[in-house]
């Protein structure tokens, strides 16, 4: 066959393929297309899942008579107009290809008003490549586009379409998406003649914490912490979920990088990476987070739809973003100028903004980000974010009686070896509870409030498996065995990383057959790999030789973590797999080492537990990501025996 110019028809209905999927494409570029006409209220009308008809009205700009036609030609727009502009895109829509390619597959309608003219005009296609001229139409300023009949000239398209339930569940959630990326826009959502979703605009922090529980969930809401962290030109904020409200699959992770949805490979892992010690095995976090840097330096023209971002400077992103989440996470402990109370989540997603702990050595695969010391930072629970100050004042009585940590392995193992059956119950940082603590407690001596620790004070122990213990707002019930193993297991990885990685050289190295690529990768991060212990370096074109491994890991397979590692270099440029291996042993260790069930506490080791929770990082969930502790107000204790009614 000759080549030949295709037609501009057929162009369009190609470049359709690309960027009209299904009615929630269609939706998607509408809405972003009012969005940057800096529309303040968009209203969104759909029949038959968007199957049949899409009707997106805006109070934007709208479009001048003049431009109507040049509006749905292929590569037309007002959005950028050199290569400067397209290396720093800060609107949603770029390519010009959106508006002409639905109109090659529908019967598209297109009305626009702009201020200071007496008439809107309107244009009408056909699925064609021509449009008859703009004719005068009544319209308030601003552009209603309404879409029918979606593939009626490509049965073969439409024959894909699911359900009307499932193609309308897909558009309803992009809706959701964009709604959570601009909250000073009002949405509204009418299906098949009917409201289906009402999201004013949000200008505060207390009606975008409303739109938030709208679109996410009251429970995601009441589980969630607000979390701000800025540092290298970057700025991260948002709504990360608690630990404890993690889901089995990720369907709630809503991530956007200058106002745009992205789903980025390097942001998964980053996350990931953050929440890895505090989950279950095959369990997602929840959140909703905003990353804000210079345009310039992501490049949002790598995917024809705009799903995927890539950034100039990967490693910089990575590393802040693990480190802000690392970070935040590790505040979400008992302790904050007031007690935690209502709910396990409420109960641990308290504002602890001090120093201790934040930026020690020893936070395993915690990156350093040039420029980004000393972050600016805000952590607070999702409804409270109001008050989120630094206590101010004089530290309150209990904080000057917290029980020191052990500041290396050799300690912490001699605290194990303490804590065997035949031995005491627990090592002497939890024997570090003062006299005051029992004595007060024992004889129900009341203390004022602000010397009141945050887990209170121990009454009791429940059938050798939970502490009981009141604080000045009700109830505190803590698994002993949870508690006192993440502690221990922070204890170790603060001593272990703390002192550097270990290496033991092989005494007799191990040969790896790798391809040409993997070994020029390793032998491009050598320091990558020295700096987690491992001893590698090239014996041939395709052939690696290891020398040393990490102490910790002697007797592994060996082989198989350098693949890996080198795997993860060539993904991300970083690797978390000997931190990931190591912090497992370290995890098993804690968990043998940490008090059992059915073993009997006094007072003091009750008391100096819950002071040890509140001096450690992540102390809301074991190891293994349960919770380690809940908490009962007073007022959820009346409800309980109905008191008052």
């Amino acid at each position: 066959m000759p080549i030949h110019e295709l037609p501009p028809q057929l162009i369009n209905q190609i470049a359709a393929g690309e960027v009209v999927e299904r009615p929630a494409s269609v939706v998607k570029e509408l809405l972003e297309n009012s969005l940057d006409a800096g529309a303040r209220r968009i209203q969104l009308d759909v029949e038959q899942g968007g199957a049949r008809r899409i009707r997106v009205r805006d109070d934007g700009c709208g479009i001048p008579r003049d431009q109507l036609c040049l509006a749905l030609s292929r590569h037309a727009t007002s959005k950028i107009a050199s290569l400067d502009d397209l290396e720093r895109v800060g609107s949603l829509g770029f390519r010009g290809e959106a508006l002409p390619s639905i109109a090659s597959v529908s019967r598209l309608t297109l009305t626009s008003a702009v201020a200071g003219e007496d008439s809107g005009w309107a244009l009408q296609g056909d699925g064609g490549d021509r449009f008859e001229a703009p004719e005068p139409a009544p319209h308030p300023v601003g552009t209603t586009i309404d879409v029918r009949e979606l593939f009626f000239n490509v049965p073969a398209r439409r024959k894909f379409l699911r359900t009307e339930r499932t193609e309308y569940g897909h558009l309803e959630e992009v809706v959701r998406r964009l709604a959570l990326s601009r909250f000073d826009v009002g949405f509204d959502l009418n299906h098949n003649r009917k409201s289906t979703l009402r999201l004013p605009a949000a200008e505060d922090a207390a009606t975008r914490d409303r739109r938030v529980g709208q679109i996410c969930g009251e429970a995601f809401l009441e589980q969630a912490a607000f979390m701000e962290q800025e540092g290298a030109g970057l700025r991260l904020w948002g709504w990360m979920g608690l630990p404890t409200f993690s889901r089995s699959q990720a369907d709630l992770q809503y991530f956007y990088v200058n106002g745009r949805m992205v789903r980025d490979r390097l942001v998964t892992h980053a996350v990931r990476q953050a929440y890895q010690d505090v989950l279950y095995h095959g369990r997602h976090p929840a959140y909703v987070l905003f990353l804000e840097l210079d345009p310039a330096l992501v490049d949002v023209n790598a995917h024809p739809a705009k799903h995927e971002v890539r950034f100039r400077e990967s490693r910089l992103v990575h590393d802040f973003l693990f480190r802000s989440l690392h970070r935040a996470l590790g505040e979400l402990r008992p302790g904050a100028s007031s007690a935690p109370t209502g709910s396990a989540a409420e109960a641990e997603a308290v504002l602890s903004t001090g120093a201790s702990g934040v930026d020690q050595a020893g936070q395993a695969g915690q990156a350093q980000v040039p420029g980004a010391h000393g972050l600016d930072e805000t952590l607070a629970p999702a409804g409270s974010r109001a008050d989120h100050a630094r206590p101010s004042g004089a530290a309150p009585a209990w904080a000057g009686r917290q029980a020191r940590l052990p500041l290396n392995v050799a300690e912490s193992m001699e605290a194990y070896r303490r804590l065997h059956p035949d031995g005491p119950v627990v090592d002497p940082a939890m024997n570090a509870a003062t006299g005051a603590e029992t004595d007060d407690t024992a004889t129900g001596t009341e203390k004022s409030p602000a010397d009141e620790p945050p887990m209170g004070f121990a009454l009791a122990q429940l059938h050798g498996v939970y502490i009981l213990a009141r604080n000045r707002d009700g109830l505190v019930l803590v698994d002993m065995h949870a508690a006192h193993e993440r502690i221990t297991y922070e204890r170790l990885k603060k001593a272990y990383w703390g002192e550097g990685v270990r290496s033991q050289p092989l005494l007799i190295p191990e040969t790896l057959q790798v391809s040409r690529a993997e070994a020029d990768l390793a032998e491009a991060h050598q320091e990558a790999f020295d700096s987690l212990g491992l001893e590698i370096d090239r014996s041939g074109p395709e052939q690696l030789r290891l020398r040393a491994i990490p102490s910790l890991l002697v007797g592994g397979d060996a082989a198989s973590l350098v693949r890996d590692v080198i795997a993860d270099l060539h993904a991300h440029g970083q690797s978390s797999r000997v931190e990931e291996h190591i912090n497992a042993l370290l995890g098993t260790m804690a968990c043998h080492g940490s008090v059992r069930a059915n073993r009997t506490l006094t007072l003091p080791e009750m008391n100096a537990l819950l002071r040890d929770m509140e001096a450690t990082e992540r102390s809301g969930q074991c190891n293994h990501g349960r919770p380690t502790w809940v908490a009962l107000s007073m007022g959820e204790l009346d409800r309980l025996f109905m008191r008052g009614r």
